[in-house]
């Protein structure tokens, strides 16, 4: 393991630790999200303050007007209002820094998620089968114990013939 994997892990850690604090002080600023009353249209709010905090409204600084927002599409279309100019539940975020700010949270989350699951899986597979080099030392180390018994064999029959000798030479001898 690389010493290097600690420090990444921490600081994917510290990111998505910073990344949800983000998130809970970007919620924890707006208002609550009410939709309009059954009887009120969007239309009748006249400032930013009053149109945002009710989810079905949409202000556009462009027109300085206070519309229904289009549910049909996720974003609203141009022709409603420009993006930079369109404030949807509080008035000091447009939603192009909203999509930016969701895009990279969520970029975030995804990387962080499949670094996490190749980190396990590599481990998993690390720990379940020898690598490579392990399998080339466990052969040689095979290789070696094999030509040792072969040695040990061969020298032991190389005593046992000279003993065989010496007692046939001694017996001849006397």
């Amino acid at each position: 393991m690389s010493p290097l994997l600690p420090d990444r892990a921490s600081l994917t850690a510290s990111a998505l630790c910073a990344a949800v604090l983000l998130l809970a002080s970007l919620a924890g600023k707006g208002e609550c999200q009410a939709t309009a009353p059954p009887g009120v249209r969007c239309s009748t709010y006249k400032n930013c303050d009053g149109c945002v905090p009710h989810a079905k409204c949409l202000w556009c600084f462009a027109t300085n007007n206070c519309t229904d927002y289009p549910v049909t599409w996720l974003l609203p279309p141009a022709s409603l209002c420009p993006l930079s100019q369109a404030r949807w539940g509080v008035c000091w975020l447009n939603f192009e820094a909203l999509i930016i700010a969701l895009a990279v949270v969520a970029g975030t989350i995804l990387i962080s998620i499949i670094f996490c699951c190749c980190c396990c899986c590599c481990k998993t597979r690390r720990s379940g089968r020898p690598d490579r080099d392990e399998e080339r030392f466990a052969r040689k180390r095979e290789e070696i114990r094999q030509r040792a018994e072969e040695r040990f064999k061969l020298g032991h029959c190389r005593n046992l013939l000279c003993h065989e000798l010496m007692m046939t030479f001694c017996i001849l001898h006397f």
